[in-house]
């Protein structure tokens, strides 16, 4: 069995050399069994804490990442990202707190109907996918967020959602919201019961309009 410090030491190595954030299963197969991995990484935790470094979990994987008020001095380092519209914000803090949504649905609670191309680059960017289809009339698709939306918001699961201040500061949601617009308990984010997997052969549909000139 590793002791506490090396247990620490071998995770350090593995998160620091490793392309993509690393869930406690894949630290689990490259470490000795009966290594403790759960204190290993809350020890590591609190030890990175206000550090320049931090030790974090998103979307159930760990990583090592700049600490968050020192972010301003990557800013030169990053590529700006692609900003999404205002629909396009509006339809993705739908889905995270509807999900699993149809489009249908997105229309009602936005109180606008929905652009395809709005979906469509939600889909292009990886931060929504096409879950199943709801057992009702026509057998509409339905979306929902991917592990991409949370490493890109940072969070740890979808237990983690903020409220309309946290999302509005995150980038979630523009300052201008439609009246009545409002956001649902987090923790009411369940599986449908009424949904079934997706048909073999289910695609993406090919949608044209530009999201970007979309109010």
């Amino acid at each position: 069995m590793l002791d506490s410090l090396l247990t620490q030491r071998c995770i350090e190595a593995l998160l620091f050399a490793a392309a993509e954030p690393l869930s406690f299963d894949d630290l689990a197969k490259r470490l000795p069994e009966g290594a403790d991995i759960g204190a290993a990484l809350a020890d590591l935790h609190a030890r990175y804490a206000g550090r320049g470094i931090e030790l974090v979990q998103v979307a159930g994987r760990w990583r090592f990442q700049t600490a968050t008020d020192l972010a301003f001095l990557m800013t030169e380092e990053r590529e700006e990202p692609r900003r999404l519209s205002k629909a396009a914000q509006e339809t993705l803090a739908i889905i995270a707190y509807h999900q699993p949504v149809t489009r249908p649905e997105i229309e009602a609670v936005r109180g606008v109907q929905a652009s395809r191309g709005t979906l469509d680059v939600l889909l292009e960017l990886g931060l929504v996918k096409m879950r199943g289809r709801r057992r009702s009339p026509g057998r509409p698709v339905t979306f929902g967020t991917t592990d991409a939306f949370l490493e890109h918001y940072g969070l740890a699961n979808l237990a983690d959602l903020p409220g309309i201040a946290e999302m509005r500061a995150a980038g979630l949601l523009s300052l201008d919201l439609p009246p009545g617009f409002s956001v649902p308990d987090p923790m009411g984010v369940r599986p449908g019961e009424d949904e079934d997997p997706l048909d073999d052969g289910d695609e993406a549909p090919e949608f044209a309009q530009d999201f970007l000139g979309e109010s």
